[in-house]
Parts: structure tokens; sequence; C-alpha cells
């Protein structure tokens, strides 16, 4: 008698090896049978026929650090198949933290990750002070996923060198050991990794870069010892460059980078983007990770699946927000009566004839409607379903002209679309000259790793959390505008490889003895909507959320925790510690 079979399924296992029509069976939360036609019974039944069977899968950057002390959901990511997280990306995290200080780490998270400071302040619930009493805390949280977690450099730069750290003032002898002692105390406790970030588009509320941004070589390469000597662990950083403001930053980064894993025999991973300005950057890099597997060095760039940069409209960001009728409409009225004045012939003509009002340095992305006239090319409408891989020629700046038309005048209809709730995409990164050619190399790349979801943070921007739908979607089934990707091959990415480079090698595949964390889904009716804006965080904070149809079954160590896309309230998941890999 098996606790779970699910039978008649097309298994897609994770390895890499081609699909199958098999049964798994499923004890004490591991998987222990799988073959064509298993004998025996099961408490639960699952008739998987017409449907592909998956392992679970495991998403490694996130930033749900604060949202899983209230969230045990861990939403959006749970509704797109993934059943385990690794959060503390990008240097920024809330342990270790002095007493009093924890607002200056809500502040860090907020300006870094565009996670509302005032849902962070009311949903968290403080009780640690310590990284290892941290993961204690988390250790306690019944989930309905796993979840594993990186100690950040900011964090732990800010709590031994306080304000100085804090204004990346250079690091002493004696904090680069108090430093190091942190990162080994949190491996050594369960931590599956340290990260750090060195791209000058990360900064706190007030302006300041992260903690940790200028730091010198040997500040990094204590860090590289502590993560080795704590039992070992994944070094993952956000490059200088990242964000396409230094271009000469990125060979220098790599440079260190082989160096400091091959010195310490530690995976270093990074994210990786195509940017403009160098659009074949992201080769040199990609080519130069697999050239220092040879020198001894496991260098692993993390990449997106799809355009990278933001969602845009007149409920989040658009090119009207500081012209002055607008503004005092927005401060007096309801969304819908919004739209309804915004729909007024005079009303229109008063919002388009107006100048801007100055950018408020207070707020953050307060000065984002400029981007809209500075490259109206890189706005695309999302559409519903949405179109991740729109032409050139579907850009604002393109219709517009075609049309013959007012940029703005375009503007204005574009996003008035749908009665104001219309979306659209504006591709910073991965998307030069309107082709997806690069994302497609970048997956494909023996070093490269799916990753750069951000689940939980960016929330009025981006809902890339969705991105293993897409995957699933976009790029084995509906893809036109080039090659597809086959099935197998994008199933073991964002399963067996992103759970093995953070050493959880007791998941990812559907064989026997594995954890028995695994997806039901209809993979020919699969959906994924368009991102909707709700305010359901802590404090009414907003973020948006996209939705899938078609996963029927999520299960997670063995119990079913999402059927039919609705959380059943199985709470089996928790706290992922290193070290426990199978």
């Amino acid at each position: 008698m098996y606790d779970l079979i699910i039978r008649h399924g097309t298994v897609v296992d994770g390895t890499g090896d081609q699909r199958r029509r098999a049964d798994v069976a499923v004890t004490n939360g591991v998987i222990v049978a799988v073959g064509p036609s298993l004998e025996g019974e099961a408490v639960t039944e699952i008739d998987a026929t017409d449907r592909i069977v998956t392992p679970g899968f495991v998403d490694c950057h996130t930033h749900y650090d604060g949202q899983v002390t209230w969230d045990d959901q861990l939403n959006p990511s749970s509704g797109h198949g993934v059943t385990t997280v690794v959060m503390g990306n990008c240097g920024v995290g809330f342990a270790p933290v002095r007493p009093g200080s924890e607002e200056w780490l809500i502040q860090l998270m907020e300006g870094v990750e565009d996670i509302p400071g005032s849902a962070l302040s009311e949903g968290i619930t403080w009780g640690w002070e310590s990284f290892p009493q941290y993961l204690d805390a988390l250790d306690q949280r019944e989930l309905s996923i796993d979840v594993g977690t990186q100690i950040a450099h900011g964090a732990v730069r800010g709590y031994v060198m306080g304000e100085r750290g804090a204004k990346n003032e250079p690091a002493g002898a004696d904090d680069i050991a108090a430093m190091a002692d942190l990162v080994r105390e949190a491996i050594e406790a369960g931590a599956l990794g340290v990260s750090t970030s060195r791209t000058l588009g990360h900064k706190a509320i007030d302006g300041e870069p992260v903690p940790g941004t200028f730091a010198a070589e040997d500040e990094l390469f204590a860090l590289g010892q502590a993560l080795r000597d704590g039992g070992g662990g994944v070094f993952e950083l956000a490059p200088a460059g990242a964000a396409g403001m230094d271009l000469i930053a990125p060979p220098k980064e790599m440079d260190w980078m082989c160096r400091l894993s091959a010195e310490f025999d530690q995976p270093v991973s990074f994210a990786l983007t195509q940017v403009d300005a160098k659009p074949d950057l992201w080769r040199e890099m990609m080519d130069e990770s697999l050239r220092a597997v040879d020198r001894g060095a496991a260098v692993y760039p993390q990449v997106a699946a799809r355009p990278f940069g933001m969602i845009v409209g007149l409920q989040t960001h658009h090119p009207f927000t500081k012209r002055p009728t607008y503004v005092e409409l927005a401060a007096n009225l309801a969304f819908p009566e919004l739209i309804a004045e915004m729909a007024k012939p005079a009303v229109r003509a008063a919002i388009l004839a107006e100048d801007d009002l100055p950018p408020d340095p207070t707020k953050l992305f307060d000065g984002l409607n400029a981007l809209f006239a500075l490259m109206p090319d890189k706005v695309f409408s999302l559409g519903d379903p949405p179109d991740y891989e729109p032409g050139p020629e579907m850009s604002a700046a393109a219709q517009a002209e075609a049309a013959g038309r007012e940029l703005f005048d375009f503007f204005y209809d574009m996003f008035m679309d749908d009665a104001g709730r219309a979306m659209m995409m504006m591709p910073l990164f991965n998307y030069s000259y309107g082709n997806s050619d690069a994302t497609r190399e970048m997956l494909l790349h023996p070093q490269g790793v799916s990753g750069l979801s951000d689940g939980g943070a960016h929330c009025g921007m981006i809902c890339d959390a969705s991105i293993p739908t897409y995957l699933l979607t976009h790029w084995t089934r509906d893809r036109t505008r080039g090659p597809k990707l086959d099935l197998e091959w994008v199933v073991r990415k964002q399963a067996r490889d992103t759970a093995h480079l953070y050493g959880l090698t007791d998941r990812g595949t559907i064989e026997v003895g594995k954890k028995a964390d695994l997806n039901v889904i209809d993979h020919d009716n699969l959906r994924l909507g368009r991102p909707t804006l709700a305010h359901d965080l802590p404090a009414g904070g907003r973020r948006l959320l996209q939705d899938a149809t078609g996963y029927d079954y999520t299960i997670v160590s063995g119990q079913i925790t999402r059927r039919g896309g609705v959380d059943t309230g199985a709470r089996p998941g928790g706290l992922v510690r290193g070290g426990q890999g199978g």
C-alpha cells in the first residue's frame, strides 16, 4: 500500500532523458517506484492520462526573505509548479540584524528589490539577531513549499561595521575577519551560500549603493574562504555592469569570480543579461565561464528566460504620472473614476498639452515616466494572452509612426485600452533589436542557469515568478519567431540543474529515492494569464500577480499542495538547510 500513485502519465523525469509512459509511487514523502503499470494500491491515486508528470521546479533566485515570515503559500511562485525556492540573493536579507536596525534592512530591501517597505514593516515578525536564529525562526514555519536561503553581504556588513558599512567605507582587517566569522557561522547552520551585489543599479531608499558594492578583493575572498570553511555553498552576486552602467566592469568581474571559485573550490553564480550598448557582451562572458572550467573554476551565469525589464500600465508606471492634471485626478479618485475622467476629451487634451512636474527625489522610481520619451521603441502592448516576444514593428514608436500619430497621443490610447487595465512590456535588457535569439542561446549554454525570476520582489514592476510556466508554454510549445526548446531539456533546466547548483541533490528528478516533489500538468492546455495588480500585501501593499491554468496537481513531499491551481491547505514544506541533499 503506497501513500500515492500517479498513474498513466507521461513522465518527464528531469534528467534530460526522453519522456516515457510510467506510473510514479510515493511512500513517506519519497519516490519508491517508477515504471509502467505499477502493481499495488495507494491511499490516493491520480489519473494522469494525457498529462505530463514532472519534478517540482526549483527557483534559485527569489526574494521571499520577509514574505516567508507571514505567507505560508509563497505566492506567486507556488502557483507555477515551484516546490523549492532559494532566497537571500543580491546581497540583501534580514539577518544578521542588530536590535534597532530592522528598519534600515527594510529600507535596503525596498530600495533594491522594490518590495513595499510598509508591507515588510507590518508583515515581518522579528525574533532573531544572528543568522542561525533567523534559520531557527524559519524552521518553525509550516509552508506549502520548501525554502532555502543565503546570508547577504549587505546585512553582514551593516551588522559588523554599522554606519561605515552602510556607507560603503573600506573594511579593515578586523572588520573582514568579523564578517568572515558570520558567514562561516551561517553556512555551518545551514545557509546555502553567501550573496553580494556590486551593480550600481542596486541602491537603498536613501540612494546609497548596497553595502559591499565597492568591496575590495580581500573582503570578497574572505567571504569565499568562509563559505568553504563553513561547509560549502554558492557564492551568488549581481556583478558590476549588470545594469549596463559600466561595460568595462564585466570582464574584470569575471576575472576575480573565476579566481575565487578556483581557489576555494566553490561555485559562483552571477546575474547576466544582454545590454543594448554592447549586445554581444553576454556571449563573451558565457564563453569565458566555459573556458574557466579548464582552470578549475565553476562559474555559472544566471539568465532570464524572457525579456528583462518592467511591466507598465496606468495602475503602475506610465507616461503621464507627472502631468499636473493626472496627478490631481489620481490623488482624489478611485481607479474606475479616474479612467472615466481620463476618457473625457477635455481631460485628455489637458493631460497631453502639459509638461511634466519635476520628480520627487524622496519617492522610489518617481521619474520613470521620462523613460517613455527616451525609448518608445522599448514599449510593447503585452496583450492577453501575453506576448513576451513581439517583433520590433509592434513597438509603440513603430506603430505611432506607421499611423502618422504623435507619440504621446498614441501612448494615451495604448494605456487606456481595456478600461485602463492594459499592460505594456518595457524590455530594458535581453531584447536588443527586438530579438530573443540571445535568450535562447543563454538558456542553451552549458554553464547557463535558469534564474532571475526575482519571486517576491519588484512588486510593482514585474511578475517573473511565472517564468517556469513561460518556459513550458512559450519555449517548448508556442514559439513562432524561432526554434523551440525540447521539453525534456526545459524540465531539467529548472528542476535538476537549479537544485544541484545549490547542493540539493535529493530533489529535481523523478527517480527512486528522491524527494516526492512533483507536478501533474495538462501541457496541451497550460496557459499563462496576463499580469494583474493586487493590493494583498500587509498594509495594503501592491504587487503584480500572474496566474496559470493547467497545473492539475502540485505535490510536495508526497502531499498534494495545489489541486487545479487552488491551494489545498497542506503545508508539508519548510526550511531546507545546507548539506541535506541526498
